[in-house]
Protein backbone atom coordinates (compact mmCIF):
# COMPACT_ATOMS: atom_id res chain seq x y z
CA UNK A 1 0.00 0.00 0.00
CA UNK A 2 1.28 3.01 -0.92
CA UNK A 3 1.39 6.64 1.31
CA UNK A 4 1.74 10.12 1.42
CA UNK A 5 3.99 11.81 3.36
CA UNK A 6 0.87 13.35 5.43
CA UNK A 7 -0.31 10.31 5.45
CA UNK A 8 2.53 9.13 7.26
CA UNK A 9 2.67 12.06 9.47
CA UNK A 10 4.84 14.47 7.84
CA UNK A 11 3.91 18.18 8.93
CA UNK A 12 5.08 21.48 8.30
CA UNK A 13 7.87 20.95 11.45
CA UNK A 14 9.57 18.34 9.44
CA UNK A 15 9.28 20.19 6.05
CA UNK A 16 10.68 23.22 7.60
CA UNK A 17 14.07 21.27 8.17
CA UNK A 18 14.28 19.54 4.88
CA UNK A 19 13.92 22.61 2.52
CA UNK A 20 17.92 22.60 2.08
CA UNK A 21 17.96 18.93 1.46
CA UNK A 22 15.67 18.24 -2.18
CA UNK A 23 18.16 15.70 -3.15
CA UNK A 24 17.26 13.70 0.11
CA UNK A 25 14.51 11.42 0.66
CA UNK A 26 12.02 11.65 3.50
CA UNK A 27 11.68 8.15 5.85
CA UNK A 28 9.73 7.57 9.06
CA UNK A 29 11.76 4.58 10.97
CA UNK A 30 8.98 1.99 11.73
CA UNK A 31 11.29 -0.23 13.36
CA UNK A 32 15.06 -0.55 14.74
CA UNK A 33 17.12 -3.24 14.92
CA UNK A 34 20.67 -3.54 15.99
CA UNK A 35 22.20 -3.52 13.14
CA UNK A 36 19.93 -1.53 10.16
CA UNK A 37 16.73 0.69 10.81
CA UNK A 38 13.61 0.23 8.14
CA UNK A 39 12.35 3.40 7.05
CA UNK A 40 8.73 3.86 5.81
CA UNK A 41 8.53 6.32 2.62
CA UNK A 42 5.78 6.70 -0.11
CA UNK A 43 7.25 3.83 -1.82
CA UNK A 44 6.98 1.61 1.14
CA UNK A 45 9.49 -0.06 3.38
CA UNK A 46 13.08 0.06 2.82
CA UNK A 47 16.25 -0.83 4.80
CA UNK A 48 18.48 2.09 5.90
CA UNK A 49 21.99 2.49 7.67
CA UNK A 50 23.46 5.27 9.71
CA UNK A 51 27.48 5.83 8.94
CA UNK A 52 28.02 8.17 12.01
CA UNK A 53 25.16 6.77 14.35
CA UNK A 54 24.22 4.09 16.76
CA UNK A 55 20.78 2.64 15.63
CA UNK A 56 20.25 3.19 19.50
CA UNK A 57 20.44 6.85 18.49
CA UNK A 58 16.95 6.76 16.89
CA UNK A 59 13.26 5.88 18.27
CA UNK A 60 10.91 4.52 15.79
CA UNK A 61 8.21 7.44 14.43
CA UNK A 62 11.92 9.39 13.95
CA UNK A 63 11.87 11.51 10.59
CA UNK A 64 14.97 11.25 8.77
CA UNK A 65 16.59 12.16 5.44
CA UNK A 66 18.62 9.49 3.61
CA UNK A 67 20.50 10.07 0.26
CA UNK A 68 20.33 7.76 -2.94
CA UNK A 69 22.10 4.75 -1.11
CA UNK A 70 19.78 4.25 1.65
CA UNK A 71 22.40 5.88 4.10
CA UNK A 72 20.77 8.96 6.73
CA UNK A 73 22.42 11.64 6.33
CA UNK A 74 20.15 13.75 8.78
CA UNK A 75 17.84 13.24 12.02
CA UNK A 76 15.12 15.92 11.72
CA UNK A 77 13.82 17.24 14.86
CA UNK A 78 11.36 15.71 17.19
CA UNK A 79 7.55 17.34 17.83
CA UNK A 80 7.81 14.54 21.14
CA UNK A 81 9.64 11.58 22.27
CA UNK A 82 9.07 8.96 24.71
CA UNK A 83 12.04 7.93 26.50
CA UNK A 84 13.12 6.53 30.00
CA UNK A 85 16.19 5.43 32.11
CA UNK A 86 17.72 2.37 30.54
CA UNK A 87 17.77 -0.58 32.40
CA UNK A 88 21.23 -1.65 35.07
CA UNK A 89 23.53 0.99 36.45
CA UNK A 90 24.22 3.51 33.97
CA UNK A 91 22.77 6.82 33.18
CA UNK A 92 21.73 6.62 29.22
CA UNK A 93 18.61 7.09 28.27
CA UNK A 94 16.60 4.20 26.31
CA UNK A 95 14.24 5.74 23.52
CA UNK A 96 10.59 4.24 23.40
CA UNK A 97 9.05 6.23 20.29
CA UNK A 98 9.04 9.52 18.86
CA UNK A 99 6.49 12.17 16.98
CA UNK A 100 3.65 10.47 18.93
CA UNK A 101 0.17 12.85 18.82
CA UNK A 102 -1.16 10.20 21.58
CA UNK A 103 -0.19 8.17 24.26
CA UNK A 104 -2.87 4.71 25.20
CA UNK A 105 -1.56 4.12 28.76
CA UNK A 106 -3.31 0.45 29.14
CA UNK A 107 -4.15 -1.22 32.75
CA UNK A 108 -7.12 -3.46 33.28
CA UNK A 109 -9.83 -3.71 35.05
CA UNK A 110 -8.84 -6.36 37.44
CA UNK A 111 -5.67 -7.19 39.76
CA UNK A 112 -3.66 -4.67 37.04
CA UNK A 113 -5.47 -1.70 37.96
CA UNK A 114 -2.61 0.39 39.73
CA UNK A 115 -3.17 4.28 40.89
CA UNK A 116 1.04 5.01 41.24
CA UNK A 117 1.34 3.40 38.31
CA UNK A 118 -0.88 5.26 36.09
CA UNK A 119 0.33 8.36 37.71
CA UNK A 120 4.00 7.40 36.11
CA UNK A 121 2.91 6.64 32.58
CA UNK A 122 0.77 10.08 33.10
CA UNK A 123 4.59 11.95 33.74
CA UNK A 124 6.02 10.11 31.14
CA UNK A 125 3.29 11.58 28.83
CA UNK A 126 3.43 14.85 29.76
CA UNK A 127 7.32 15.16 29.97
CA UNK A 128 6.78 13.40 26.03
CA UNK A 129 4.61 16.34 24.66
CA UNK A 130 1.72 13.92 23.98
CA UNK A 131 -2.06 13.59 24.43
CA UNK A 132 -2.59 10.71 27.41
CA UNK A 133 -5.58 8.52 27.51
CA UNK A 134 -6.18 6.08 29.86
CA UNK A 135 -7.84 2.86 28.51
CA UNK A 136 -9.11 0.09 31.08
CA UNK A 137 -9.44 -2.73 29.12
CA UNK A 138 -11.47 -6.11 29.95
CA UNK A 139 -14.64 -4.29 31.23
CA UNK A 140 -16.58 -7.43 30.26
CA UNK A 141 -14.47 -9.23 32.84
CA UNK A 142 -15.04 -6.76 35.86
CA UNK A 143 -18.07 -6.78 38.24
CA UNK A 144 -18.42 -3.05 38.12
CA UNK A 145 -15.61 -1.46 35.39
CA UNK A 146 -17.86 1.94 36.51
CA UNK A 147 -15.97 2.08 39.66
CA UNK A 148 -12.89 1.51 38.16
CA UNK A 149 -13.65 4.46 36.03
CA UNK A 150 -14.39 6.41 39.21
CA UNK A 151 -10.86 5.59 40.66
CA UNK A 152 -9.01 6.46 37.57
CA UNK A 153 -11.03 10.00 37.22
CA UNK A 154 -9.13 11.05 40.88
CA UNK A 155 -5.97 11.22 38.96
CA UNK A 156 -7.97 14.37 36.96
CA UNK A 157 -11.30 15.63 36.39
CA UNK A 158 -10.36 16.75 33.14
CA UNK A 159 -8.39 13.54 32.01
CA UNK A 160 -9.59 11.10 29.05
CA UNK A 161 -10.30 7.59 30.31
CA UNK A 162 -11.93 4.89 27.87
CA UNK A 163 -13.41 1.50 29.49
CA UNK A 164 -13.28 -0.74 26.76
CA UNK A 165 -13.88 -4.78 26.16
CA UNK A 166 -11.30 -4.84 23.32
CA UNK A 167 -13.11 -7.63 21.53
CA UNK A 168 -15.61 -5.08 20.78
CA UNK A 169 -15.09 -3.18 17.94
CA UNK A 170 -17.49 -0.39 18.81
CA UNK A 171 -15.48 0.17 21.76
CA UNK A 172 -12.13 -0.35 18.98
CA UNK A 173 -14.09 2.38 17.15
CA UNK A 174 -14.10 5.05 20.17
CA UNK A 175 -10.47 4.36 21.22
CA UNK A 176 -9.39 4.79 17.24
CA UNK A 177 -11.80 8.10 17.61
CA UNK A 178 -8.37 9.53 19.51
CA UNK A 179 -5.99 8.92 16.94
CA UNK A 180 -7.59 9.73 13.57
CA UNK A 181 -6.04 9.65 9.74
CA UNK A 182 -1.88 10.81 9.82
CA UNK A 183 -1.68 10.89 13.62
CA UNK A 184 0.63 8.44 15.54
CA UNK A 185 -0.17 6.72 19.08
CA UNK A 186 1.49 4.62 20.92
CA UNK A 187 0.37 1.74 23.35
CA UNK A 188 2.05 1.69 27.18
CA UNK A 189 1.27 -0.92 29.81
CA UNK A 190 2.26 -4.04 31.58
CA UNK A 191 2.01 -7.17 30.46
CA UNK A 192 -1.26 -9.00 30.32
CA UNK A 193 -3.40 -5.86 30.03
CA UNK A 194 -4.82 -6.68 26.89
CA UNK A 195 -2.85 -4.10 24.78
CA UNK A 196 -1.68 -7.54 22.15
CA UNK A 197 -5.58 -7.56 21.96
CA UNK A 198 -6.43 -3.60 21.29
CA UNK A 199 -3.99 -3.51 19.43
CA UNK A 200 -4.76 -6.39 17.05
CA UNK A 201 -8.11 -4.54 16.76
CA UNK A 202 -6.91 -1.25 15.92
CA UNK A 203 -4.73 -2.15 13.01
CA UNK A 204 -6.57 -5.87 11.90
CA UNK A 205 -3.50 -7.42 12.15
CA UNK A 206 -3.59 -10.96 14.22
CA UNK A 207 -0.42 -11.66 16.50
CA UNK A 208 -0.26 -14.48 19.05
CA UNK A 209 -1.60 -13.37 22.69
CA UNK A 210 -0.68 -14.58 25.70
CA UNK A 211 -2.88 -16.17 28.93
CA UNK A 212 -3.13 -14.19 32.04
CA UNK A 213 -1.88 -16.17 34.62
CA UNK A 214 -4.79 -16.33 37.10
CA UNK A 215 -3.33 -16.91 40.64
CA UNK A 216 -2.13 -13.16 39.76
CA UNK A 217 -3.63 -11.74 36.92
CA UNK A 218 0.18 -10.99 35.42
CA UNK A 219 0.08 -11.86 31.77
CA UNK A 220 3.06 -13.05 29.83
CA UNK A 221 4.93 -10.42 26.91
CA UNK A 222 3.28 -11.27 23.30
CA UNK A 223 5.44 -8.14 22.28
CA UNK A 224 8.78 -8.27 21.58
CA UNK A 225 9.94 -5.07 20.30
CA UNK A 226 8.64 -1.60 19.16
CA UNK A 227 7.81 -1.06 15.39
CA UNK A 228 5.40 1.51 13.47
CA UNK A 229 1.69 -0.23 11.97
CA UNK A 230 -0.94 1.57 9.85
CA UNK A 231 -4.30 1.43 12.03
CA UNK A 232 -7.64 1.27 10.12
CA UNK A 233 -8.70 4.40 10.72
CA UNK A 234 -5.21 5.60 8.82
CA UNK A 235 -3.57 6.66 11.82
CA UNK A 236 -0.39 4.81 12.92
CA UNK A 237 0.41 3.06 16.14
CA UNK A 238 3.58 2.28 17.83
CA UNK A 239 2.86 -0.98 19.69
CA UNK A 240 6.07 -1.67 22.69
CA UNK A 241 6.54 -4.41 25.00
CA UNK A 242 5.42 -4.57 28.28
CA UNK A 243 7.98 -2.65 30.82
CA UNK A 244 8.40 -4.03 34.08
CA UNK A 245 10.32 -1.32 34.69
CA UNK A 246 9.48 2.43 34.33
CA UNK A 247 12.43 4.46 35.23
CA UNK A 248 11.56 8.15 34.67
CA UNK A 249 13.93 10.37 33.42
CA UNK A 250 14.12 14.24 33.15
CA UNK A 251 10.81 14.24 34.03
CA UNK A 252 10.10 17.18 36.43
CA UNK A 253 7.82 19.15 34.52
CA UNK A 254 5.86 15.94 33.57
CA UNK A 255 5.63 14.51 37.51
CA UNK A 256 4.19 18.08 38.84
CA UNK A 257 1.73 17.95 35.69
CA UNK A 258 0.07 15.47 37.08
CA UNK A 259 0.30 16.54 40.46
CA UNK A 260 -0.79 19.89 40.24
CA UNK A 261 -3.07 19.43 42.98
CA UNK A 262 -0.36 19.23 45.36
CA UNK A 263 1.78 22.40 43.51
CA UNK A 264 -1.34 24.90 43.34
CA UNK A 265 -1.89 23.91 47.18
CA UNK A 266 1.17 25.13 47.81
CA UNK A 267 0.84 28.19 46.36
CA UNK A 268 -0.88 28.99 49.74
CA UNK A 269 1.83 28.16 51.88
CA UNK A 270 3.15 30.66 54.19
CA UNK A 271 6.65 29.92 52.97
CA UNK A 272 8.00 29.95 49.82
CA UNK A 273 10.22 26.85 50.63
CA UNK A 274 8.20 25.41 52.65
CA UNK A 275 8.54 21.50 52.86
CA UNK A 276 4.79 20.48 53.38
CA UNK A 277 6.17 18.30 56.18
CA UNK A 278 5.55 20.18 59.57
CA UNK A 279 6.23 23.88 58.81
CA UNK A 280 3.29 26.33 59.92
CA UNK A 281 0.73 27.66 57.73
CA UNK A 282 1.54 24.63 55.36
CA UNK A 283 -1.77 24.79 52.67
CA UNK A 284 -0.76 20.73 51.87
CA UNK A 285 -0.69 19.44 55.14
CA UNK A 286 -4.22 21.59 55.71
CA UNK A 287 -5.55 19.88 52.90
CA UNK A 288 -4.47 16.82 54.48
CA UNK A 289 -6.03 18.13 57.53
CA UNK A 290 -9.48 18.69 56.26
CA UNK A 291 -9.48 15.31 54.01
CA UNK A 292 -9.37 16.94 50.55
CA UNK A 293 -5.87 15.75 50.40
CA UNK A 294 -4.35 11.98 50.62
CA UNK A 295 -1.47 11.78 52.52
CA UNK A 296 -0.71 8.59 49.87
CA UNK A 297 -0.94 11.38 46.94
CA UNK A 298 1.44 13.60 48.62
CA UNK A 299 4.18 10.50 49.53
CA UNK A 300 4.00 9.38 45.89
CA UNK A 301 4.68 13.11 44.18
CA UNK A 302 7.56 13.16 46.82
CA UNK A 303 8.62 9.60 45.51
CA UNK A 304 7.99 10.30 42.05
CA UNK A 305 10.92 13.64 42.29
CA UNK A 306 13.33 11.90 44.24
CA UNK A 307 13.26 9.13 41.56
CA UNK A 308 13.21 11.50 38.93
CA UNK A 309 16.10 13.76 40.44
CA UNK A 310 18.44 10.45 41.02
CA UNK A 311 17.23 8.89 37.21
CA UNK A 312 18.27 12.07 35.18
CA UNK A 313 21.80 12.23 37.10
CA UNK A 314 24.61 12.30 34.49
CA UNK A 315 26.74 9.52 34.21
CA UNK A 316 29.64 11.37 36.08
CA UNK A 317 27.22 12.92 38.50
CA UNK A 318 26.12 8.93 39.53
CA UNK A 319 29.91 8.36 39.42
CA UNK A 320 31.00 10.64 41.45
CA UNK A 321 27.79 9.80 44.29
CA UNK A 322 28.82 6.26 44.24
CA UNK A 323 32.38 7.10 45.01
CA UNK A 324 31.13 9.40 47.83
CA UNK A 325 29.43 7.10 49.30
CA UNK A 326 32.01 4.46 48.69
CA UNK A 327 34.26 6.62 50.59
CA UNK A 328 31.95 7.10 53.27
CA UNK A 329 31.43 3.66 54.33
CA UNK A 330 34.85 2.87 54.21
CA UNK A 331 36.00 5.59 56.12
CA UNK A 332 33.03 4.28 58.85
CA UNK A 333 34.35 1.09 58.60
CA UNK A 334 37.57 2.34 59.88
CA UNK A 335 36.39 4.09 62.52
CA UNK A 336 35.03 1.03 63.80
CA UNK A 337 38.31 -0.72 63.72
CA UNK A 338 39.98 1.81 65.26
CA UNK A 339 37.38 2.02 68.29
CA UNK A 340 37.72 -1.69 68.54
CA UNK A 341 41.31 -1.76 68.69
CA UNK A 342 41.28 1.08 71.76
Amino acid sequence: MSHTLSDLGWSSHFAAQSVDYSNHTPYRISAVHRDRLIGLSTEGETPLTSPSRSTGDFAVGDWVLADQDQRIQHLLDRRSLLQRRAAGTGAEAQLIAANLDVLFIVTSCNADFNLPRLERYLALANQAGCYPVIVLTKADLCADPDAVQRQAQKLGPFLTILTVNALDPEDIEEVLSWCPTGQTAALVGSSGVGKTTLANGMTGQAEATASIREDDAHGRHTTTARALHPMRNKGWLIDTPGMRALRLLDAQEGVDEVFSDILDLSQGCRFSDCQHEQEPGCAVQAAITDGTLDPARLDRWRKLRREDQRNSETLAQSRARDKAFGKMVRSVVKGKKHLKGR
